[in-house]
């Protein structure tokens, strides 16, 4: 049996990635949907598919936050101290 009795995650890394990614998906959203609201007839992106890419951020951002949450969790009750 080679594999480890307990899988680790990188903990460390993944609260970096998620703290990182977190405003960035924020800051997409609002920029995008800004821009979809001052977009006009006839623009190029259009209206909906600016509309697309906030929701998509917005998404991301979600599951950033929620990944955040879980890492910063997991890292206090001291269930995993990730690969140094």
């Amino acid at each position: 049996m080679s594999e480890p009795l307990h899988a680790r995650s990188a903990l460390r890394l993944r609260l970096l990635l998620s703290a990182l990614f977190v405003p960035l998906f924020l800051a997409g959203t609002v920029f995008f949907g800004v821009w979809a609201a001052d977009t006009g007839a006839g623009d190029s992106p259009g209206r909906g598919t600016l509309v697309v890419i906030a929701v998509v951020c917005g998404a991301l951002a979600l599951l950033a936050a929620a990944d955040l949450l879980v890492v910063i969790r997991r890292l206090r009750s001291g269930r995993g101290t990730g690969i140094r």
